[in-house]
């Protein structure tokens, strides 16, 4: 809002309000405009989800036996207070005229409409059921398919069908018509990938924030000409606007860990990983760099293979690969302690995300 009401007049003449032009400087304002709303809202908004949740989060009975006793009575929702923040950032700082901007930020907030309706009902219900899966997937696949066909139609028509790979530049895979398809499947498995990660105090913000950080960066080069040629990306005019949403989505996601973090005070439920999963998903497609994203969000990538390869093979031999799934429930089974298994995801997080920063300029 900010830039299009300065853009609409003359700074010619340079001055303090030129640097609303700069892609670096509003992304920075972002960043610490996103920041300071989470840490100004946070309190209260965990006290009011406090009054209203006076139970808590449902906590499955199946799961690890110390989550009933340490983790009841912690408020769920605190996903919302992740929407908000960068929203809010994203609406002051951001080109408002760009596609990139709105097909992403609505992608967001179908996804965390879907996993607001899955607290909601786990809440209301008092259990950990919540929305039915084939109701939930419908409404992602139906959401990440229309987001996926708005995407494709805003990338320039050389690349709008193609896959491209992290470590070479001249192989483009086409997908025609199927591409939609994949864009879907990519936002989808990402929100779901999120939220399978989402079940130890801090374990899943700090893998968004650093998936984040290498998208704000990924963004703003593939949306330079200059830069993406000097790297050898493929360039997609119009996405270096993206890192101005990355930017608030690390200011929202350092200010909601100070109330996540062990022990912690709100978690961000079903709301915030799915909004947050679909976010990483649609910058993804929206850059080109779907494969990528699977390398810096390995993290969840391997948290839900975990989930796939325990049902898939429990139901063909009725014995389990791991203690428990996701992964994270498998090394507290083995006598890992909270912090340590958080910590040490979050290690593999920076490395995996040094990885991702790394085929920018291996191509």
């Amino acid at each position: 809002m900010l830039f299009n009401l300065i853009a609409a007049h003359d700074t010619s003449h340079g001055g303090f309000f030129n640097l609303f032009h700069y892609l670096t400087f509003r992304s920075g304002c972002a960043c610490l405009t996103a920041l300071v709303i989470s840490l100004a809202l946070g309190n209260p908004f965990i006290a009011q989800l406090k009054r209203i949740q006076r139970e808590g989060q449902p906590i499955r009975t199946v799961g690890p036996e110390r989550h009933i006793l340490e983790k009841a009575g912690t408020p769920t929702m605190g996903g919302m207070l992740i929407l908000i923040a960068p929203f809010s950032a994203t609406l002051l700082w951001a080109d408002l005229t760009n596609g990139f901007v709105w097909a992403v930020m609505l992608t967001t907030a179908v996804f965390g409409a879907v996993g607001f309706a899955d607290d909601y009902l786990k809440l209301s219900k008092r259990n950990t059921t919540g929305v039915s899966k084939r109701t939930r997937l419908g409404c992602e696949f139906l959401a990440s398919l229309i987001a996926g066909i708005w995407l494709q139609s805003l990338t320039p028509p050389e690349l709008r069908n193609m896959v491209a790979f992290p470590f070479v530049k001249d192989v483009l895979l086409p997908l025609g018509y199927a591409f939609p398809i994949f864009a879907m499947i990519t936002i989808t498995g990402f929100g779901n990938a999120v939220n399978f990660t989402d079940g130890l105090d801090g374990l899943a913000i700090v893998p968004v924030v650093i998936a984040a950080l290498v998208f704000a960066l990924i963004s703003y080069l593939v949306g330079n000409h200059v830069f993406a040629d000097y790297l050898q990306l493929h360039p997609v005019p119009g996405t270096g606007e993206l890192a101005v949403f990355c930017a608030a989505l690390i200011g929202a996601g350092l200010g909601f860990l100070w109330f996540n973090a062990p022990p912690a005070a709100v978690f961000m439920g079903d709301t915030g990983s799915l909004s947050l999963g679909g976010a990483l998903g649609a910058v993804a497609v929206a850059t080109k760099h779907e494969l990528v994203l699977c390398i810096v969000g390995g993290v969840f990538v391997a948290e839900t293979l975990s989930v796939v390869i325990q049902i898939f093979w429990f139901k063909r031999t009725g014995r389990r690969v791991f203690l428990m799934a996701p992964l994270h429930h498998h090394f507290e089974k083995k006598g890992w302690q909270e912090p340590k298994i958080v910590i040490r995801f979050w290690i593999v997080s920076i490395v995996l995300g040094l990885c991702g920063l790394a085929t920018l300029k291996l191509r």
